[in-house]
């Protein structure tokens, strides 16, 4: 299987055209000659192409709810809006994806340090390994932009990886 090059959408072998946005698939790159950027571009499309929602919502809903939206993202902050906008069901959407979010970076900060500590107990040789397993932590970094642009876009779209957990109804 190949991907379309245009929208990352996954794309028979034998055909001409993308189903999904109907951009003309080009034969060499279907066939593993596509240059690095398309390869890496697809990668993102498909780390990104997560379940949208955003249809569920009223356009009031998701203006009204867009600065809300925005502090679910920021750590401890998701708890202004958890109780400040709790009718608001797009502002509840962006609650759950902060506070699923808020809540792994915890149980990693904590996983973090206690393997950290271990690792440096037993050598301080070893804070290289622990220097490694810090970068994990861009991750959420990343995580936390994706959900703020797509609160300020009016988009209630699931973060990667954590955002099929469901807390908050």
């Amino acid at each position: 299987m190949s991907f379309c090059s245009k929208c990352g959408t996954q794309v028979d072998e034998n055909s001409r055209f993308c189903p999904s946005c109907g951009a003309e698939v080009n034969t060499s790159a279907s066939s593993g000659g596509a240059n690095a950027s398309e390869k890496i571009n697809n990668t993102f499309n498909q780390f990104t192409n997560t379940a949208d929602t955003t249809g569920n919502y009223t356009a009031e809903e998701i203006q009204s709810g867009k600065g809300m939206s925005v502090l679910c993202y920021l750590g401890f902050l998701v708890l202004i809006p958890l109780f400040a906008a709790k009718d608001n069901r797009f502002v509840r959407f962006h609650v759950n994806q902060g506070l699923v979010l808020f809540i792994v970076e915890v149980l990693y900060g904590v996983a973090y340090s206690i393997l950290s500590a271990i690792l440096l107990a037993i050598s301080w040789r070893l804070y290289l390994l622990t220097s490694i397993l810090s970068l994990v932590s861009l991750v959420f970094f990343v995580f936390l932009i994706i959900g703020i642009v797509n609160a300020v876009n009016g988009k209630a779209k699931e973060l990667p990886l954590i955002g099929g957990i469901r807390l908050i109804k």
